[in-house]
């Protein structure tokens, strides 16, 4: 049977001694509840840390041992770890960062030490129950490392990570001292889920920007891997909130609510005590409508709960005192001998005192100034299921936002103005229009619900699992190399393709800062000297520059992607390229030049390179996208092609390439061994031009035809001088 190992902070249970003895209680959330809704195909082992310091070995043997009967692995923190990992980084500086609110975050290397060492610490607890055939599932910005860990000692494990916050955007997020830690430890996954299309676009754009990875369709290509980043919203148990197992009428909370809502309205607004709510903006907006519309005075109440939170965190604290000025304010201004405007509870409500507000109350006023999702707003909706009335205020800076905005009335939480409309506008809905709005939502809330959340982020993973298995490219080491060195051993003719730039050497801005090295020329050399070897150069590179560089080695070559080819010491031309199309082109590259500093033209006799390994990596796509439609019109009717390569756009004929140029060769003789290797996509051609039988290797990271890889350049001149030695054994 398939398991599902579960990551995240906190377990679903949480322990805590009362007595002089452990008690286990359920944690608060819907995270447990969509993850213990997947069907028993899945065999769920879920770590995370139990939610008290245990410091004695004998306690934590016990709940080790407790525990387990659950599948439950438990990852003990000590005092120092949960004030700096958890309460220091994850609190102080990932989730204002993200969130925002750059002025609250703290940058702090002892605390960012102290992330690194608890993910770590998750690894060490992972990597104890650990199978390669797991898929492995980790949870939220505390352990943003751990995926990449997992990665490193289990290569071919399915990974998926899902983050419940926002995702800033690149400008926000690139002030982090430790951005590209963070992105490479996320990007350790396979399957990266956020909760909206925004969140997505963000991760994208600063994993390009920063690490250089570019994206189609949301993919990803890292290495031999194909990473899935998409949007997985996050639903709540719609049934739980729809029809409640509570008896509300014996609640003692429930009935004074029901008799409240008997004579007044209900404005409900329900959150934790944190600054991304936005609670002091709903409290003046909430004011400025009193104020504002007197018609209203003694018929509404604003019934605030406020859950605590991080009491010990100085903004919280402040936060605190202001929330409670602000309502003291409000109350002592309009009240009334038989009416307060406010009632405000700064604590959390039983479930039948929740579930009762929420189908009491007319309008539930939720305005956060930044949130990842906010199921507050889904359980108010889902709670509307009998009667279908109610109106739902929603900040548009909320995840849910973009689920929900049929039905709800959406405001800019900063707007006072807004917000104050929004109520009126609530207040005065028909009844009809309120029913619709419900309806719609409800709709959307119960087929995406929690259980649906959580299904289809592990049916997509498991479609990519699949997926990364079928398109694998093996690593040419130990016994894939014994193989291969084996077959070219034995082989009494051997005709080998060799790309030049990203294989032979590396990459420069300059193109021409690139001419072969001691290193190269000596292992070209070694291999053209072997009589049995018929060495092959096939580089996209200008004629003049190739013969400059390598005419006076015992090579043939390929250049400008076949358009010149060199056999038997001649160049000769292939008869099928033109060059009348290259004035116009080139005009059309200039005016991009000038518009593109650090940009610039590479001309070769039948093609042109437009070359942007300079410039910003947003405007260099800007500038291909822009180019390719300009060509479009330019070229019709005309047999030219387009080749995107690294940082450079190429203009060529059609009929030319790669491919061409290698099958001209293969078919020249009976060959007993063929290797073919380069870098880029203009390489594939190469490879598929290549018998079934032959050797391709594909340098670097991406998807590719070729059925072996190798990381780099120096793996490359390594594999060849292995190569050069059989020759000297012989």
């Amino acid at each position: 049977m398939s398991r599902l190992v579960i990551i995240s902070n906190r377990l679903p249970i949480t322990v805590n001694r009362s007595d002089g003895e452990l008690h286990y209680h359920p944690s608060a959330g819907g995270l447990a509840t969509g993850l213990n809704s997947l069907d028993d195909s899945y065999n769920k082992i879920w770590i995370g840390w139990p939610g008290e310091d245990i410091a004695n070995e004998w306690e934590r043997e016990a709940i080790r041992s407790d525990l387990m009967k659950r599948n439950l692995v438990p990852v003990f923190l000590t005092e120092r770890e949960i004030d700096l990992y958890y309460e220091g980084y994850s609190n102080k500086t990932i989730w204002p960062h993200f969130h925002y609110f750059t002025e609250y975050t703290v940058y702090n290397d002892e605390m960012w030490q102290a992330y690194q060492e608890v993910n770590f610490k998750f690894f060490q607890a992972v990597e104890n129950v650990l199978r390669e055939d797991d898929m492995v599932w980790v949870h939220d910005y505390q352990l943003m490392l751990l995926p990449a860990m997992i990665r490193e000692k289990f290569p071919k494990i399915s990974i998926g990570f899902f983050l419940h916050i926002p995702f800033p955007s690149y400008e926000v997020f690139r002030i982090l001292p430790w951005r590209k830690e963070i992105l490479d430890g996320i990007l350790g996954s396979d399957q990266v889920g956020f909760h909206t299309f925004g969140y997505m676009r963000h991760f994208l754009s600063a994993a390009y920007r920063i690490t250089g990875y570019e994206h189609e369709f949301g993919g990803l290509t890292i290495g031999d891997r194909q990473v899935n980043v998409d949007v997985f919203p996050m639903g709540i148990e719609y049934d739980k909130y729809a029809n409640p197992d509570v008896d509300a009428q014996s609640d003692q909370s429930s009935g004074e609510i029901r008799k409240l809502h008997a004579s007044r309205k209900i404005i409900l607004s329900v959150d934790r005590l944190d600054y991304t709510k936005g609670i002091p903006h709903r409290i003046r907006a909430f004011g400025q409508f009193i104020r504002n519309h007197p018609e209203y005075i003694g018929k509404v109440n604003l019934i605030m709960i406020v859950v605590p939170s991080r009491a010990n965190v100085d903004q919280y604290q402040s936060l605190k005192t202001e929330v409670d000025i602000l309502v003291s304010q409000v109350n002592s201004e309009y009240s009334t001998f038989d009416w307060m405007p406010i009632h405000y509870y700064y604590r959390s409500l039983n479930f039948a005192a929740l579930t009762t507000l929420y189908k009491e109350a007319d309008i539930a006023l939720i305005t956060p100034l930044r949130d990842g999702m906010n199921l507050v707003a889904k359980e108010y909706v889902a709670a509307k299921d009998d009667k279908k009335r109610g109106v739902l205020i929603l900040s548009e800076m909320a995840g849910a936002v973009y689920e929900l905005n049929d039905g709800a009335l959406t405001v800019n939480p900063q707007s006072s103005k807004e917000i104050e409309d929004a109520l009126v506008e609530a207040l005065e809905m028909p009844l009809e229009e309120q029913q619709r709005r419900m309806e719609e939502m409800q709709e959307k809330l119960r087929q995406y619900d929690v259980k649906h959340w959580a299904a289809t982020f592990i049916k997509e993973q498991q479609k990519l699992k699949e997926k990364n298995k079928m398109h694998h490219t093996t690593h040419l080491s130990e016994d894939a190399l014994d193989a291969v060195l084996k077959s070219y051993e034995q082989a009494e003719t051997r005709l080998l393709f060799i790309d030049y730039d990203g294989t032979l050497m590396g990459f420069d801005p300059d193109p021409q800062a690139v001419k072969p090295d001691e290193e190269v020329l000596k292992v070209l050399s070694t291999l053209a000297a072997d009589p049995k070897n018929n060495v092959v150069i096939n580089s996209g590179r200008d004629k003049a520059t190739l013969q400059k560089w390598l005419g006076h080695l015992d090579v043939e070559m390929a250049a400008e992607h076949g358009v010149w080819m060199k056999e038997k010491g001649e160049w000769r031309l292939n008869p099928n390229v033109v060059d009348g199309w290259k004035p116009k082109v080139r005009e059309l590259l200039e005016n991009l030049v000038s518009r593109t500093p650090g940009s610039f033209i590479e001309e070769k006799d039948y093609s042109l390179a437009w070359h942007y390994r300079n410039i910003d990596r947003d405007l260099g796509n800007k500038r291909v996208r822009e180019f390719r439609d300009m060509l479009t019109y330019l070229i019709q009717n005309q047999d030219l092609q387009v080749l995107e390569g690294n940082k450079v756009v190429e203009i060529k004929n059609a009929g030319v390439n790669k491919g061409k140029a290698t099958q001209h060769w293969v078919n020249m003789s009976k060959w007993g061994f063929i290797l073919g290797i380069g870098d880029d996509s203009t390489d594939e051609d190469i490879f598929r031009a290549l018998p079934d039988w032959g050797v391709s290797i594909k340098v670097g990271p991406g998807r590719t035809a070729a059925r072996y890889s190798l990381t780099g350049v120096t793996e490359v001149r390594q594999f060849f001088s292995k190569l050069g030695r059989v020759a000297e054994k012989a």
